[in-house]
C-alpha cells in the first residue's frame, strides 16, 4: 500500500517543456494518508533523537567507562565532547546525501540514512570498554558518532524536504512541526527507558550492561524505519518514472562551491538564524538533565525526568506553534519567541541553582521548553522553502547541518566548559543568550515564507 503524495508528472507531448512537468509534480498532496506519511517521513530524525538522548543521559556513565580522566567533570567534556563529533560530520553528509537526495530522490537517501544509523548504534551497543581494550575503545566510539552524524547531515535534509513537499500553501507550518514533535516523542521514549533502567537496576548492573540496551533497541529500529519508509511515493519530479526535466538535472549537479556562490545570502542568514534554535533546543532538552545531576547533584533517576518533561511540552506544543506560524507567519512566530527565551533563561538557571529540588527543576524545564517549541519550529520549516525543489534537500542540509554543528552539537560541552572556566553556574545561560542574541540579527533581512507557493 503507497502512502499519498504528490502526483507524478503525468506524460506531456512536449517533453522539453520543464516548466509545465514541475507545475504538474508539484501540485498538493491528497490528505488521505497523510498521518502515516508523516510518521514514516519523521522517523528518521525521530531515531536519532532517540540515540542523543540515550547517549546524554548516560553521559556520566560512557565517560567513566570509555574516559577514565582523573576528575568526574573532565569525564563529563569527553564524553559529551565525543556526543558534539558526529555533529562534525553532519555538514559532510549534508552535502553528499543532500545531493544524492536531490539526484536519487527523498526515499532512496532516507533509506540509505537509517542503514548508517543502523550502524552507528551497533558499533555503540557492542563497543568494549578502555579497561579491555584500551585507547582503542573511546576511537569505536568517536568512529560511530562520525557515522551518524554524517548519515543524519543528510536525514533531516531528505526527510525534511519530502515532509514540507506533502503540505499546501496554508498547511506547511504544521506538517513541518511534525520534524519536531517525532524528536520529541522520541526523547519521552528515550527518557522513560533511561529513568526504568535507572530504577529497575543496581549501579553495578547499569555500568557493566545496562546502558548499552537502548543503543539494542536503536539499532533494531532502524530496519524496521527502512520498511515502513518503503510505502512512500516520492516527491522529486520524474524519479520513479525516469523522466527527471533537464534544468533540474543540471541544477542538482552543480558543484557546492557554486551553490554557495549563487545562495550565498541564503545559507548565511539561515544558518545564523538556526543558531539560537538549536542551542537552546540541545540544552533544554539534553544538557539539563546532566546538568541537574552534576551541578545540582540531583539523583539520576529523579533528574531524568528532566528531559522527558521538556519533551513532552514540545510534543504538545510543536504542532500548535507551526500552525500559528501558517496564520501569522513564520518570522513573527520566531522573532517574538526567542526574544522571551532570551529573557528568561537567566532567571531559570538562577532559580533551579537557588531551589535545585526536583519539582522547581520540572517547572523551569518545561517553561522553558514551551518557548524552544515556538522558536524551533518556524525556524526548521523555514528553512527549506528558501531553495528550489531541485536543491532543496542539499540546501536545507547544508544550513541547518553548520548551524547544529557546532552550536547545537557542542552546546553541552561549551556548557560544561563555561562552568569550568567561569566557576559559575550560571554558565550555560551565558550561552543560550549569546545564540540566541546572534540568531536575530538576520531575521529582518529574510523573506517571508508562509502562504506563498513553496515553488
Amino acid at each position: 500500500m503507497n502512502y499519498s503524495a504528490a502526483p507524478q508528472p503525468a506524460a506531456h507531448n512536449a517533453s522539453s517543456d520543464d516548466e509545465i512537468r514541475l507545475a504538474q509534480a508539484v501540485r498538493p498532496a491528497p490528505r488521505a494518508g497523510h498521518a502515516k506519511a508523516i510518521a514514516a517521513i519523521t522517523l528518521g530524525n525521530g531515531l536519532e533523537f532517540f540515540d542523543f538522548t540515550i547517549y546524554s543521559f548516560f553521559a556520566t556513565i560512557i565517560g567513566k567507562l570509555y574516559f577514565p580522566v582523573e576528575g568526574q567533570l573532565a569525564q563529563l567534556m569527553l564524553a559529551v565532547g565525543t556526543f558534539g563529533v558526529g555533529f562534525i560530520m553532519r555538514p559532510v553528509g549534508g552535502v553528499v546525501l543532500g545531493a544524492y537526495a536531490d539526484r536519487a530522490g527523498r526515499k532512496a537517501a532516507m533509506s540509505l540514512t537509517l542503514w548508517l544509523m543502523t550502524l552507528g548504534s551497533a558499533i555503540i551497543a557492542i563497543a568494549p570498554t578502555y579497561a579491555a581494550i584500551g585507547v582503542a575503545a573511546p576511537l569505536l566510539v568517536i568512529v560511530a558518532r562520525l557515522i551518524q552524524g554524517f548519515a543524519l547531515g543528510g536525514e533531516v535534509g531528505a526527510s525534511t524536504s519530502l515532509l514540507m513537499e506533502y503540505g499546501s500553501d496554508k498547511t506547511r507550518g504544521f506538517y513541518g512541526s511534525w520534524q519536531f514533535v517525532s524528536q520529541g516523542l522520541n526523547t519521552v521514549c528515550g527518557s522513560l527507558l533511561g529513568v526504568a533502567l535507572a530504577a529497575a537496576l543496581s549501579t553495578a548492573a547499569l555500568e557493566s550492561w545496562g546502558w548499552r540496551v537502548p543503543f539494542v533497541i536503536g539499532m533494531a529500529m532502524g530496519p524496521i524505519g527502512i520498511y515502513i519508509r518503503r510505502h512512500l511515493n516520492e516527491t522529486l519530479p520524474g524519479v520513479e518514472d525516469g523522466s527527471t526535466p533537464a534544468s533540474a538535472h543540471a541544477e542538482t549537479t552543480l558543484p557546492v562551491r557554486k551553490l554557495f556562490r549563487d545562495h550565498a545570502r541564503v545559507i548565511t542568514t539561515g544558518v545564523v538564524t538556526t543558531i539560537g534554535g538549536t542551542a537552546a533546543n540541545y540544552i533544554v532538552l539534553f544538557y539539563l538533565s546532566t546538568y541537574a545531576i552534576r551541578i545540582l547533584h540531583l539523583p539520576m533517576s529523579s533528574a531524568l525526568w528532566a528531559a522527558w518533561t521538556a519533551a513532552a511540552v514540545t510534543v504538545v506544543c510543536s504542532p500548535f506553534a507551526g500552525a500559528l506560524s501558517d496564520r501569522v507567519g513564520r518570522k513573527r512566530v520566531l522573532w517574538v519567541s526567542r526574544v522571551l527565551l532570551i529573557a528568561a533563561v537567566y532567571p531559570a538557571f538562577m532559580m533551579i541553582n537557588a531551589v535545585p529540588t526536583v519539582p522547581v527543576l520540572l517547572a523551569v524545564v518545561a517553561g522553558l521548553a514551551v518557548l524552544v517549541a515556538f522558536t524551533a519550529v518556524p525556524n526548521i520549516v523555514m528553512l527549506p522553502e528558501l531553495f528550489p525543489r531541485q536543491i532543496r534537500a542539499t540546501g536545507m542540509s547544508i544550513v541547518y547541518c553548520l548551524g547544529v554543528s557546532i552550536f547545537g552539537g557542542f552546546a553541552q560541552f561549551f556548557a560544561t566548559w563555561l562552568i569550568r572556566i567561569s566557576g559559575s553556574n550560571l554558565a550555560p545561560a551565558w550561552y543560550l543568550i549569546g545564540c540566541g542574541l546572534v540568531s536575530l540579527l538576520p531575521l529582518p533581512f529574510m523573506r517571508e515564507t508562509a502562504g506563498r507557493a513553496i515553488d
